[in-house]
């Protein structure tokens, strides 16, 4: 038998269906298998192999099978999984969804070439996220710590500007007590040209180019690609991560074009559907991508993930960012009603959640009293919101003076902690202005925070008046 990758042909191709092509008796085929598609006409691209059975095998076109007849149509197996050679002289380039160069320089010398499909982790070897990041936004820094080595998705709607805020966390973050910034491996699925061009614009604001690697799957771009987008910027980041010891923050947007991508493929592959016509494997297939995130002991590098998606309706009951949700650690949501009254970054930390804050904040980290801090703003603010519902029921006068002061407390949050605009702030002035905020309120009132840290930072405003 022929056991030469590069040679082996099948000319057994059975029918064309949307991306996909069927091919008879391939056996040999292996599921991941990078394949060439050929035509007597000269006609060239690439396939991914997506299912292997005794009888047929189906490859997935990245170039879209127009054109294709299904009687002069060969395939030619290239490698048995997808490859994609890495250097470190990556660093600064922009390549598209398939991971060729689109920024007019010379192709990547490769000094490895690795299986995008990454390298499974043995869980025992995961060392746990520890170390907190300052992203300069406070309702992240504060409420919602973001650790290095943990997936932390931005749960967005449509219209909300969740690529803003990962244009200030590329821009800000950095690992406390090292002032290192991350090397920024950015994954664009699925978007517009003039989301591309803001993103350009901001690569070219932060003097981006020594620490940042871009992947661009436009929206015109076909739909097949951009499975593959996520798991090249992710080969790379695993490759600087672990082998070079970088630190890397990849951001990843938007997965919810990934995910409509997955059920057209799905659709075409003639499979039952699941949940709102979703492929049943939804769930395993974004674990596959977001579980690539993370820390290896003796490893000083580090994976670290923000990818971003947006709600279809605001629903985020809706498969993607409800299986997302099960996957990562926590979640950022954005708010449509702060967005609405011109503030910015407009993060509800209410429905927010980091599962690893605790991990990453304390003594020696950001604060001792960060946690106690952080909890009673939590529950100040969750009690601001209920009271202002209450008061446009039954009117403000109804209410009791205690109960409009933490109206006023809500207002005051949203006002000077969640709208901090464009512009970072370090955790010192992210507790400085909570501090401030908690003093609006009587001090009997702080049950969450213990005496020491009240008796060092709290000023009623008679105080201050004085």
């Amino acid at each position: 038998m022929e056991r030469d990758l590069t040679v082996k042909e099948y000319r057994s191709v059975d029918y064309i269906s949307g991306p996909l092509l069927v091919v008879r008796k391939a056996k040999e085929l292996s599921y991941g298998a990078q394949v060439e598609v050929i035509t007597d006409t000269g006609i060239r691209r690439t396939g991914q192999v997506l299912e292997v059975t005794e009888d047929f095998a189906v490859i997935q076109v990245l170039e879209g099978t127009l054109g294709l007849d299904v009687a002069s149509v060969k395939i030619r197996l290239l490698e048995d999984v997808v490859r994609f050679g890495v250097a470190p002289d990556m660093i600064g380039r922009i390549f598209n969804g398939r991971g060729e160069p689109i920024d007019g320089l010379p192709p990547v010398v490769p000094q490895k070439r690795l299986p995008i499909i990454g390298i499974p982790i043995n869980p025992v070897a995961r060392a746990k996220p520890s170390d907190f990041i300052q992203t300069g936004i406070s309702t992240i820094d504060g409420f919602n710590t973001l650790v290095r080595g943990q997936k932390l998705p931005i749960f967005s709607g449509s219209g909300l500007p969740a690529n803003e805020i990962a244009a200030m966390i590329m821009r800000y973050a950095t690992v406390r007590g090292e002032g290192e910034q991350f090397l920024i491996v950015f994954g664009a699925i699925g978007i517009t040209q003039r989301e591309y061009a803001y993103f350009k614009q901001q690569f070219e604001e932060m003097g981006a180019s020594n620490r940042l690697i871009a992947f661009i799957n436009l929206a015109n771009d076909p739909t097949i690609e951009r499975i593959l987008t996520p798991r090249y910027a992710l080969t790379v980041a695993e490759y600087f991560a672990f082998e070079l010891d970088y630190h890397v923050l990849v951001i990843l947007t938007d997965m919810t074009n990934y995910a409509e991508a997955l059920r057209e493929i799905s659709a075409a592959r003639e499979e039952v559907p699941g949940r709102r016509g979703y492929p049943g494997y939804l769930y395993t297939d974004l674990a596959t991508i977001y579980e690539r995130a993370g820390r290896i002991k003796g490893k000083k590098g580090s994976v670290t993930q923000i990818p971003i998606l947006t709600m279809p309706d605001d629903d985020i009951t809706h498969p993607i960012p409800d299986l997302t949700g099960y996957i990562t650690e926590g979640q950022i949501v954005l708010s449509r009603e702060l967005h609405r009254l011109g503030i910015f970054p407009p993060i509800d930390i209410l429905p927010s959640l980091s599962r690893l804050m605790n991990a990453g904040i304390g003594e020696g980290k950001t604060a001792e009293y960060h946690r106690q801090w952080a909890d009673q703003i939590f529950a100040a603010y969750a009690r601001g919101k209920d009271n202002r519902r209450l008061a446009a029921i039954v009117g403000e006068d109804a209410l009791s003076e205690i109960d409009r002061k933490y109206i006023r407390f809500a207002d005051e949050f949203e006002k000077r902690m969640v709208n901090q605009g464009f512009e970072g702030r370090t955790i010192e002035e992210t507790f400085q202005i909570g501090w401030e905020l908690l003093s609006l309120l009587p001090r009997s009132e702080l049950v969450r925070i213990k005496k020491e840290w009240l008796d060092k930072f709290y000023r009623p405003q008679e105080e201050k008046a004085a």
